[in-house]
């Protein structure tokens, strides 16, 4: 990665899921991140896309959920249909921590993968 974005952000839309001609999973949604505070406070939005494990995450992202994502930032020039010229923040996110849900509560992580446990190695091992 030649930049990295890491931030908690709100998720500003539902997640929506599609597959590439491949078959492959995606993930997208806006996020937000507020900055400053008070008269100044400001908010970054952010078009964030999501790979790694995409079907089983969608269940766990929700409009006005907390959480912290760390990815590659870039920037997309696009044209209005007034003709105007604008700026997207679009983060490639290759991590996803689940924080609070919109009303404070906390969020239902999923299931972690299956993690070796010692009676799986041989005991031959010399050390």
């Amino acid at each position: 990665m030649s930049n990295v974005f890491s931030g908690l952000v709100r998720i500003g839309s539902d997640p929506e899921l599609r597959f590439i001609p491949s078959g492959k999973a995606v993930l997208t949604f806006s996020a937000a991140s507020s900055t400053g505070f008070g008269d100044k406070q400001k908010t970054l939005w952010l078009r964030a896309t999501y790979w790694n494990n995409a079907e089983k995450m969608k269940e766990f992202l929700v409009k006005g959920n907390q959480i912290s994502i760390t990815g590659e930032l870039s920037q997309t020039e696009y044209q209005t249909k007034d003709g105007s010229t604008k700026i997207s923040l679009d983060l490639s996110v290759h991590y996803i921590d689940l924080i609070g849900k919109k009303d404070g509560s906390a969020q239902q992580r999923p299931a972690p993968a299956r993690q070796a446990a010692a009676d799986d190695f041989d005991d031959s091992i010399p050390f």
